[in-house]
């Protein structure tokens, strides 16, 4: 394995984890309009709390998925045509959560902005269940022939652990925006989220419980990845308690902090337990791995020039853009003053 393949694979991983931390606060604030406000004033508020960041953020998605077709296209391949569905079901959702932002603030009655804040709401909901099903499915043992076709069942994309993996990311996003909102807003919603976040955290743990024991039946992380994958699975119980405890006593930068490295800690933990595979065959002999997915050394040579150049214009922007632009905001600063929803 090249230096330069590592390197990817460690960027392919980076840029979902920056996906899942930023627009997991997204979706998060989403699942927040019902979970959270009690009235359309206070959705309208937690949702103008993402409204300069929610498309920026989707950029790393888009850039993480280029990245897998240019530098691991048999990755690509293997894991977009195997779980075409799937990643069908995730486009739609997107599509819906993206124009409910527009529709919600434009609609001329009640009735219509209801309708598209549960648009939101949904799609909120549906995008990090769907990518946590996809995620987990990815690092089973799949049906793959000797040419990468994975010939999936229900059964492959439905299980135990997918289902787990689903509901772990859901959570983890509505943890991120419940924090995220604490942070941005000012009066009672500001304390209701950390309240609410802290009461939350309890369900963590059974689910992660049921997690690790899913992960030993299902995967073979512990069987060639012991080690790394205690330590993760043990960072993650720490720093739901992290969280959990600086929920309860206010803390928020940290309560933030705390479940921005439990995402990231999750992202590890997939990538490092498929290490040095990308996709683990119920026959052996058809794995997919990282050096035989990957592109010619002059196509990684070009990708890792041109990222040399974007990623610190990338970083310093996104930097900016959330400095420059946080601030508490309150139901004061909201012009719409209709009530009830």
């Amino acid at each position: 394995m090249s230096l330069l393949q590592l390197l990817w694979y460690f960027l392919i991983g980076l840029l979902f984890a920056l996906f899942l931390i930023l627009d997991g606060a997204d979706f998060g604030a989403g699942m927040s309009t019902r979970f959270l406000a009690t009235n359309y004033d206070e959705a309208a508020l937690v949702l103008r709390t993402i409204g300069p960041h929610w498309s920026g953020n989707e950029v790393f998605l888009v850039a993480a998925g280029g990245s897998m077709f240019a530098a691991m296209p048999m990755w690509y391949a293997s894991l977009f045509s195997g779980f075409y569905l799937l990643l069908f079901f995730i486009l739609v959702a997107l599509i819906f959560r993206g124009v409910s932002f527009e529709f919600s603030e434009n609609a001329e009655t009640r009735k219509g902005r209801n309708r598209w804040m549960w648009a939101n709401f949904f799609g909120s909901v549906f995008i990090p269940f769907l990518f946590g099903m996809l995620f987990t499915d990815m690092i089973q043992r799949l049906p793959m022939d000797g040419q990468g076709n994975i010939y999936v069942s229900l059964l492959n994309v439905i299980n135990p652990l997918s289902v787990l993996g689903g509901i772990t990311l859901t959570a983890l996003c509505l943890y991120q925006g419940l924090h995220y909102i604490a942070l941005h807003t000012a009066g009672l919603i500001r304390y209701h989220a950390s309240a609410m976040a802290s009461n939350l955290y309890w369900l963590a743990y059974p689910v992660e419980i049921l997690v690790v024991i899913a992960l030993y039946f299902q995967t073979n992380f512990f069987e060639t990845h012991l080690i790394s994958t205690v330590v993760v699975l043990a960072l993650i119980v720490a720093t739901t308690i992290w969280g959990q405890i600086t929920s309860a006593t206010g803390h928020e930068v940290q309560a933030y902090l705390a479940s921005t490295s439990t995402i990231a800690l999750l992202v590890i933990l997939i990538f490092v337990g498929l290490f040095p595979n990308l996709l683990n065959a119920e026959n052996p002999a058809h794995t997919i791995s990282i050096v035989n997915a990957s592109s010619s050394p002059y196509t990684l040579v070009v990708m890792t020039i041109v990222a040399c150049i974007l990623l610190p214009i990338i970083a310093i922007y996104f930097t900016w853009s959330y400095i420059s632009q946080f601030h508490r905001i309150s139901l004061k600063d909201m012009e719409d003053t209709n009530s009830g929803y």
